[in-house]
């Protein structure tokens, strides 16, 4: 029988906690610790830092600085700005014009930086002189620029997908195959939604003719998206052809960004010292939380709620369709709350042996939940693509960008009855290559 008031002390101790600003890493090691003490006795607080190292020294685990790494190098060199103006060029013609460019610029931004907030930042730095300058609608630039950024979290290589591997021990080259298909599908429905919005009320591109450049001029910009498909390729490719583990990609794709950024002129010591200072800052963030996670998992193991969780849903018979529904409802509620880092580390836990106890995949829940944490990304009031993309625009009220957003929740929600519909859409390649 499961502890209804043990759980609900637990859920009130976290969420006071974050309430009070405490860091969500130093929340669920306090959270831990507590229920430690109530499961076994102080004593087994002594084991827990042999935990911490046991989970630390891990091999998977090193791809998160080198990913981290590779986009601020990307960042720093001047990649996405190229990239975005090369890609303004092509796409002009689509109905809302440069709208396009957000959401195709961070589509690809995010197969070679793995951070929502690394696209979210960049694409608005470049994107907000450009569409003031012709007359766009404030709301839906700025819409689509955080919408858009939620695909670097589930593109690959996406680091929230990496985290899920290691907690769930889920193999994260399946994960980045599998996330790739529904990442290109939401982003043609956030296209599709612009295309809509922009034939039903034309003034959202306002006087906006987009940006006039000859054809030979187009042809010859194109050069500037080709760095970033050879990182893409060369990451995903060395993956699948066998060559090398998503970890060693990881470093394949820093050493042909350092190449890159040198071909650019943009390679120099002050620029390599603030793209390893940003690195190690975003790092310990994720990894301090990661170790929050583990010690939380260490003490639900110890007072067997994950069990009892599970067989709890499982005496109910629900089927998977009603437990997914649920799980939609759950993290919609969280995203408010929580952000998208600290609403999937502090979930899997709990949910990882229900979710394999009513028969859903792994790898479907991995790239589900991924999804999820994208529409908390977007969800006021800790909605971080919000304030990002806010604090660059640096103008106007916050509410602009969090109706700017609205419309994309469709693409988002419409994705998820997708998948769920037709779960083919993860599996199936990963079975494919396998």
């Amino acid at each position: 029988m499961i502890s209804i008031s043990l759980i609900a002390i637990g859920f009130i101790c976290v969420i006071g906690l974050l309430l009070l600003g405490l860091h969500v890493g130093t929340v669920m090691v306090i959270t831990a610790t507590l229920g430690v003490i109530y499961g076994v006795g102080p004593m087994l607080l002594n084991s827990m830092g042999n935990l911490m190292w046991g989970q630390m020294n891990s091999f998977v685990l090193t791809a998160i600085p080198l990913y981290i790494l590779m986009g601020e190098l990307l960042v720093k060199a001047e990649i996405a700005g190229k990239m975005y103006r090369s890609l303004s060029d092509w796409i002009q013609w689509l109905p809302g014009k440069l709208l396009h460019s957000n959401i195709i610029s961070s589509t690809m931004f995010s197969a070679i930086s793995g951070s929502s907030v690394a696209t979210a930042a960049t694409i608005s730095t470049v994107a907000f002189p450009t569409f003031r300058q012709h007359g766009y609608s404030e709301r839906w630039v700025a819409g689509s620029i955080a919408s858009g950024a939620t695909l670097g979290i589930l593109i690959p290589p996406s680091i929230n997908l990496i985290i899920y591997g290691a907690i769930t021990d889920t193999s994260i080259g399946s994960l980045f195959i599998a996330g790739i298909l529904p990442g290109l599908m939401l982003a043609s429905l956030f296209v599709l939604i612009i295309a809509v919005a922009a034939t039903l009320w034309p003034s959202i591109v306002g006087e906006g003719t987009g940006i006039k450049t000859d054809l030979t001029g187009r042809w010859l910009r194109l050069i500037d998206l080709l760095g970033p498909v050879i990182i893409f390729a060369l990451i995903i490719g060395s993956i699948y052809g066998g060559w090398a583990t998503p970890t060693e990609a990881a470093a394949v794709g820093v050493v042909a960004s350092l190449g890159l950024a040198a071909y650019n002129r943009k390679l120099s010591i002050a620029m390599l010292n603030e793209s390893l200072l940003g690195t190690i800052r975003v790092t310990a963030m994720i990894l301090f939380v990661l170790i929050g996670a583990y010690f939380l998992n260490f003490a639900m193991g110890i007072l067997n709620i994950p069990n009892q969780i599970a067989d709890f849903i499982a005496g109910l018979d629900v089927s998977p369709y009603t437990f997914i529904l649920f799980l939609v409802l759950l993290y919609l509620i969280l995203g408010c709350f929580l952000d998208a880092l600290a609403m999937m580390i502090t979930t899997i836990p709990v949910l990882y042996p229900v979710v394999i106890t009513v028969g859903i995949d792994p790898i479907w829940f991995g790239v589900f939940i991924v999804i999820m944490c994208e529409i908390a990304l977007l969800t006021p009031p800790v909605g971080m693509n919000l304030y990002i993309v806010q604090g660059v625009r640096n103008k106007g009220k916050i509410t602009d960008v969090m109706i700017g957003v609205m419309p994309f929740f469709i693409g988002i929600l419409i994705l998820i009855c997708l998948i769920t519909v037709f779960p083919q859409i993860i599996t199936w390649l990963p079975s494919y290559i396998k």
